[in-house]
């Protein structure tokens, strides 16, 4: 079967991109995204038969790349590696005609243990969420003291078993501003892609406040000044980065800066909870509901027309109108949907 069939929204925006949350659990507690104080010992998580299954979300992947035109998967979390046996899913996804690509981001502390056997099962790509050089600093912000060497060791391992890797980090003002010079240079001297992302008003736990932003304009800014940058072309229609390249060299930089220069035009992802709820913004309120109708009997055609029907109704474009909006709405938190 091909997926040159595609589905377009109210702006125009055609479906592209699956981001698949296989858990709502993490061993890293972060400030921006599952602070402690919220999500401790007694916070209620997903339990198993509230979870989409292996087979649950094969099939609705499928029917997302034959149907409606998907061509990237990427699995998230929570923590992606929390998930019991997720080669097993990747091999699932992996095998699916039409799937070009398959990626996962991960906070990259169990990614030495399991690189080997994702690679094995299909994974091409994988992205590690590392704020910081500093073991200090990296350990107040994952809210569990884990080393920044052992997230190093999970990058080492995917790209010794030949899997693409970027580097993800988060940039608050008054937290880690300081490391975006360190990060970058280390960075590149590694031959691993960095980007650096504004701090961000997802979910209702982080006490965002946009004081708190470091801007895309001060990231590349800073960096410029030691070592020169020239922006160059998106790979393809739709990239959430804007990329940079140092001068002189092939080596690049992305910044993600949904605050400052959004980029909802041209948005074309939806996310996949795990609990099976489909989420058409990463700023969201409300998901609507995929595990009952698949559990219910529905057959593909039937999903498809029901998948169908949400994209078509969308009309997000959260980050354009940030500012304009006044009330606080209650969103969905990161940790289920994966950034």
């Amino acid at each position: 079967m091909s997926n040159e069939s595609s589905i377009f929204d109210q702006l125009n925006r055609p479906l592209r991109d699956l981001r698949i949350s296989v858990t709502d659990k993490c061993n890293f507690r972060c400030s921006y995204c599952m602070p402690a104080d919220i999500f401790g010992p007694d916070f209620p998580f997903l339990s198993r038969k509230e979870l989409l299954s292996f087979e649950e979300i094969e099939r609705l992947t499928s029917i997302f790349v034959h149907t409606l035109g998907v061509k990237k998967i990427r699995i998230t979390g929570g923590e992606p590696l929390m998930r019991k046996d997720l080669p097993l899913l990747i091999k699932k996804l992996s095998s699916i005609d039409g799937v070009q690509d398959i990626a996962m981001t991960t906070n990259g502390s169990l990614l030495a243990k399991h690189a080997k056997s994702l690679k094995e099962a299909g994974l091409q790509r994988v992205t590690v969420s590392l704020d910081s050089l500093n073991d200090e600093i990296f350990g107040k912000i994952n809210g569990r003291g884990v080393s920044v060497q052992t997230v190093l060791d999970g990058i080492e391992a995917a790209a010794a078993v030949d899997m693409k890797v970027k580097i993800n980090m988060v940039v608050k003002r008054g937290m880690n501003e300081q490391e975006i010079i360190p990060m970058a240079s280390f960075f590149k001297e590694k031959g691993h892609i960095i980007r650096f992302i504004e701090f961000m008003d997802v979910g209702n736990s982080n006490d965002w406040k946009l004081n708190d932003v470091y801007s895309k304009k001060q990231i590349i800014a800073d960096i410029d000044k030691v070592m020169p940058l020239e922006a160059i072309e998106p790979n393809y229609p739709g990239e959430v980065a804007t990329r940079y390249r140092y001068v002189g060299t092939n080596e690049e930089i992305g910044v993600i800066s949904s605050v400052t220069d959004a980029f909802c035009g041209s948005c074309n992802r939806a996310r996949l909870s795990a609990e099976g709820k489909l989420y058409t913004c990463l700023f969201s309120s409300i998901g609507h509901d995929i595990r009952d109708p698949i559990r219910s009997g529905l057959d593909d055609n039937q999903l498809a027309d029901y998948l169908s029907a949400i994209w078509f109704k969308r009309n997000d474009r959260y980050s354009e109108e940030r500012g304009k909006i006044t009330r606080k709405t209650k969103r969905v938190e990161m940790s289920r949907i994966g950034g």
